[in-house]
């Protein structure tokens, strides 16, 4: 069974930095792209930023344009986890953030970028991240 356990969430004031880590098991870690999504309560779950999904390149990174740098994604597949690091946090970055996996079929990878919540077939638990004033 396809498994995704995401930690690290908390409450941090602004300015601060959380990393969040994404913990896959049950499946071949290395053969699917990894998206962080958020989640507001009464809006959309929005795209964050991925890895292995863009340009038909593995390892290959995207971020929302909102973010304007303040994130990083990487992976670490020994580990069979994706992390993601926020720096610079404010309120505007409080929400449910979830990681998701999307496996790619016959050696092709995504040209993406896939930051869509309807591309991805797996998903964690959420964890909650709160920025204070």
């Amino acid at each position: 069974e396809v498994q995704l356990v995401e930690s690290g969430g908390g409450l941090v004031q602004a300015g601060g930095s959380l990393r969040l880590s994404c913990v896959a098991s049950g499946f071949t870690f290395d053969d699917y792209a990894i998206g962080w999504f958020r989640q507001v309560p009464g809006k959309e779950r929005e795209g964050v930023s991925c890895i292995s999904c863009k340009d038909g390149i593995k390892g290959s990174t995207y971020y929302a344009d909102s973010l304007k740098g303040r994130f990083t994604i990487s992976r670490d597949n020994a580990k069979n986890t994706v992390y993601l690091q926020m720096n610079s946090l404010n309120r505007e970055d409080t929400a449910v953030y979830y990681c998701a996996a999307a496996r790619v079929s016959d050696g092709v990878w995504y040209e993406g970028p896939l930051l869509d919540r309807h591309e991805y077939g797996d998903w964690g638990q959420g964890t909650q991240v709160t920025v204070s004033s």
